[in-house]
């Protein structure tokens, strides 16, 4: 799609773009250059005149000196003590952030106040004169401070507004140095307050530094004064409640600290605990002493290891061993048998004694061993009542307990903490230093006129091109007619050349050979196939506006039907301003106006011309409405009849816009050509023009562009011709 505005290769290319097209680089370039050259002395003037400004501007500029100072800042002041937390670490990179900061540092209004208190320049009228200042004259009489200015922080601050205007800051890209400069209309001045912002700078970090661990200390200072307060406080409570409620507590392990509730247990819980072992001893003890009484008879351990027993064991296995050796020679009541056999029983009866005894000692162990674990019981039962009651009584005391613990881990903290600090801020060393000091400017900094030439060359340049294509958006006359078709809906029938100044249309027309004759020749054969009958019977000729050529495309289309041995006939339709009579200069005194009056001698009305089967019927005399006799019946019969005499009528028709008679005709004929001027009739006009064509029902069989000049055009249509004519104009204008 083109651009409907400018018809320009630029949005055609641009268009091709946006559609997925391949572009045409080389017609862009094209359009380009086109512009460019159309609009070069435009472009050339903006140059010119942005040069000459630029010189103006620096011959009457006031020279400007630089002054400059580097300054080194680095990530964090180093410190001799390393104290952990008390300062940062070293950053392997770059800290953005940081050094943004430091940046804004150095242009803070409170670093600008302390340069101006520096230098005394609040009280200097000589400094508010150096830069062009009003206060120079409102605050003060001659040298003197007026009484009536403002106060000191006021007269501060207003200086060191003006301090920042003039300073600039330029971080050094990956590194840690800063150049500060300030310029001034003196360079001794510039020196000046470069040293003092880069001294003062240094001196406010220094300060800045102090007064952060300084309020850090205070800060501590009072906290720990109201831990302390709080500490005392707290044990005060423990001690108190532990004596109204009668809890005793001991130190547990190696803590040292009796204070503490990690390190204390009450006396309850301790005297439970050793008697819960002393239970579980006595009842381990009563559980063996069951075990044995159990043990029946000799099978007791305890008889086991009696040594009376053994011995008696003994000696009656002995005594039993003789026995049986003596009954395999005689007889149970043989004398020493039964001596034997008494022996035996005695032993035995003394066993079963010494074994009761050992049962009896067993009892009594179990006995006592029960009773001790019931003892125990009962004691570790006392103490467990009494261990629930002092929980209950302790929760109070835990809750004091725990606030003093508390507090004293707190109080510890800080006071480590504030002695960290102590250190820290008392041996730290500054991150800011002065690299290099500021030198007295030997040459202005500006104005510079090479570079302002430069500038006002890429200034003029810019305008110069940004105001040609401006225009150019603005001025959608037609410049390529190959896209009146995709612009305008109609196709394009030819192309004439403008023609050089000193030449006449009508003259150029006699010679066949010329490029404007073989124009109007090639858009003749253009209608000869336009229509299905060939070149229309009845043609009319108009245009949006006046002097775009119609009439002499009208007379010069007539004469290129005339040399095919064609009768043609060329009608003046303009009745308002009539132009056919004075570019032939025939006798327009009767005309088409007497045709369409009622006149019925047509052929009085015609005219002859040296072209001989050429003739011409002039517009006539001016009718009060030129419109009602065309809306007629009358028009119509008219052209029937001439139509019978004649191949070819051609109706040179008036201009479309604001009138009606353009349409009246087109609508009653065959065909209707719209001429365009190239470069002047907008398309937005055009559009319009051929809309009401459209409307009233008119054949409109294409445009014709005329006056086309080559030479501001980058298309090869190849000829010119220039001529115009002024609709309404005096009979010794010359008309087209």
């Amino acid at each position: 799609m083109l651009d409907e505005r400018t018809g320009s290769r630029v949005a055609y290319v641009k268009d091709q773009a946006d559609s997925g097209a391949e572009p045409d680089f080389q017609s862009f370039f094209m359009a380009t250059y086109d512009i460019i050259m159309r609009r070069r002395w435009l472009i050339i003037s903006c140059v010119v005149g942005c040069m000459l400004l630029g010189v103006v501007v620096t011959l009457l500029s006031t020279p400007m000196y630089t002054a400059s100072s580097s300054v080194e800042i680095r990530r964090e002041g180093e410190n001799f003590t390393s104290v952990q937390g008390a300062e940062g670490q070293e950053p392997v990179a770059l800290d953005p952030e940081f050094y943004q900061t430091q940046f804004g540092l150095l242009q803070a209004r409170s670093l600008a106040d302390r340069v101006v208190s520096d230098l005394k320049l609040q009280n200097n009228k000589s400094f508010y004169e150096l830069f062009g200042s009003p206060f120079a004259d409102e605050w003060f009489d001659g040298d003197t401070l007026l009484t009536s200015a403002p106060d000191t922080d006021t007269r501060v601050r207003a200086a060191g507004e003006i301090l920042l205007e003039h300073l600039k800051i330029h971080p050094e890209i990956r590194s840690r140095l800063v150049e500060i400069s300030f310029t001034s209309p003196s360079p001794e001045f510039s020196k000046r307050v470069v040293d003092s912002w880069s001294k003062n700078f240094v001196q406010q970090a220094l300060e800045r530094r102090y007064e952060t661990t300084s309020y850090a200390r205070q800060f501590l200072e009072q906290r720990l004064t109201q831990l302390r307060a709080r500490i005392d406080e707290a044990e005060r409570q423990v001690v108190d409640y532990a004596a109204k409620e009668g809890i005793v507590t001991v130190p547990v392990g190696n803590s040292g600290d009796a204070q503490s509730s990690a390190g204390e247990r009450s006396l309850v819980s301790d005297n439970l605990a050793v008697f819960s072992r002393e239970l579980a001893a006595a009842r381990a003890a009563r559980i063996e002493a069951q075990s044995r009484l159990r043990s029946a008879g000799d099978a007791v351990p305890e008889a086991l290891s009696n040594v009376g027993i053994q011995n008696m064991r003994s000696r009656r296995a002995d005594l039993a061993a003789q026995y049986a050796q003596m009954m395999q020679n005689f007889q149970p009541d043989y004398p020493p048998a039964v001596a034997l056999k008494s022996q035996i029983n005695a032993i035995d009866a003394a066993i079963a004694t010494e074994t009761r005894r050992v049962q009896q000692t067993l009892q009594q162990s179990y006995t006592a061993s029960v009773e001790r674990e019931q003892q125990l019981q009962q004691q570790v039962d006392d103490l467990k009542t009494q261990l629930f009651d002092l929980r209950r009584r302790s929760t109070q005391y835990a809750i004091y307990q725990r606030e003093a613990d508390t507090s004293r881990q707190l109080y510890d903290a800080l006071l480590q903490r504030y002695k960290e600090i102590g250190i820290a801020g008392g041996v730290g060393v500054n991150n800011i230093s002065v690299v290099d000091p500021a030198e007295l400017p030997d040459k202005p900094s500006s104005p510079n006129l090479p570079v302002n030439l430069a500038i006002s060359l890429l200034l003029g340049l810019a305008l110069g091109a940004g105001s040609a294509f401006a225009l150019e958006q603005f001025d959608d006359g037609v410049r390529d007619p190959a896209q009146l078709q995709a612009q305008l809906g109609y196709p394009l029938l030819g192309v004439i050349p403008l023609i050089r100044g000193e030449e006449v249309p009508i003259d150029t027309l006699n010679d066949p050979k010329s490029a404007f004759s073989e124009g109007y020749f090639s858009l003749r054969t253009t209608l000869s196939f336009a229509t299905d009958s060939g070149f229309p019977s009845v043609l009319t000729v108009t245009s949006s506006q006046p002097a775009e050529g119609k009439s002499v495309s009208a007379y010069a289309l007539a004469v290129a039907l005339t040399r095919s041995e064609r009768r043609v006939l060329l009608i003046d339709g303009d009745m308002r301003s009539p132009s056919i009579e004075f570019l032939l200069k025939i006798d327009g005194s009767v005309g088409l106006s007497n045709a369409l009056a009622g006149a019925e001698d047509l052929q009085a009305l015609i005219r002859p011309t040296h072209w001989g089967n050429l003739s011409v019927m002039p517009a006539g005399p001016k009718p009060p409405s030129p419109a009602e006799l065309l809306a007629s019946e009358r028009f119509p019969q008219v052209i029937e009849q001439l139509k019978r005499h004649f191949d070819h009528i051609i109706i040179d028709a008036p201009p479309v816009m604001g009138l009606a008679d353009a349409p009246l005709i087109g609508s009653r004929v065959d065909g209707v050509m719209f001429v365009l001027e190239a470069n002047k009739t907008g398309l937005r006009m055009a559009r319009t023009s051929l809309a009401r064509l459209q409307e009233a029902g008119a054949a409109v069989l294409g445009i014709a562009v005329t006056k086309f000049n080559v030479r501001r055009s980058q298309y090869g249509y190849g000829y010119g011709y220039g001529y115009g004519y002024g609709y309404g104009d005096d009979e010794e204008t010359a008309r087209a």
